[in-house]
Parts: C-alpha cells; sequence; structure tokens
C-alpha cells in the first residue's frame, strides 16, 4: 500500500482556520476567488469544475486562505450537487468568521449545454 502524499493529508484533515481581524472597528470587504474548484456529479459521478468567489465584510474573525484552500480543495472527490455545495461552503464560511456580510457564488462550468451559478447572500 502506498502511503499518501503530504497533501492528500492536509487536504483530507483540512478545516476552516479563523484568526482575528485585524482592524474589527471598520468596515472592509475581502474577496477571495478560487478558480479550479471540483466536485463530483452526484448523479454521474464526473466531475464538476467551477469558480468559488467569497465576498465578505469580517467582524471579529477573518479566513486563513491556506485553511480555505484545503478546504475547497477537500470537495473534488465528493459527490455533491451544485446547489448543496454552494449553500454548504457558505454555511460552513458562516458558523466560522460570523461575517457582517458574506457572499458565496458557485460559478459553474458549462456541461451538457448548460451553465450554472449558485448565488448565497447573507
Amino acid at each position: 500500500m502506498t502511503e499518501k502524499k503530504y497533501g492528500a493529508k492536509a487536504v483530507e484533515e483540512a478545516k476552516l482556520e479563523p484568526w482575528d481581524n485585524p482592524s474589527p472597528e471598520r468596515d472592509y470587504a475581502i474577496e477571495i476567488s478560487f478558480p479550479e474548484f471540483t466536485c463530483l456529479c452526484p448523479r454521474s459521478g464526473y466531475p464538476d469544475f467551477a469558480t468559488i468567489k467569497i465576498n465578505y465584510v469580517p467582524d471579529k474573525k477573518v479566513v486563513e486562505l491556506k485553511s480555505l484552500k484545503l478546504y475547497l480543495n477537500s470537495f473534488r472527490d465528493r459527490a455533491v450537487s451544485h446547489e448543496a455545495v454552494t449553500n454548504l461552503i457558505f454555511d460552513d464560511l458562516k458558523a466560522a468568521l460570523a461575517p457582517r456580510k458574506l457572499e458565496v457564488v458557485g460559478d459553474f462550468n458549462v456541461r451538457g449545454n448548460v451553465k450554472t451559478v449558485i448565488r448565497v447572500a447573507l
């Protein structure tokens, strides 16, 4: 049996890591784009590709970016619908950060001549 590589272990153990906001007294926007998101179609098992866009105004916490990258990569082998995964990312960020504002957009690539964009906002 081949031992898992360190990257695979890191993705498997991924958890969102909140950090203290360095300027909690101020409203400011953080925009994050993750253009290489993948998950699996729950019906066919084929890969789905998307750009995940996260826009938020932090309160007391911000998300550490490496933890976010590993967390988003943890979906690559999971069978989950576009709607479910976008809502799950939103829920997990909301729970971890309790931001003042939050929007998560799942902009999924065309597959079968259908383009899907899922937008969840607080």
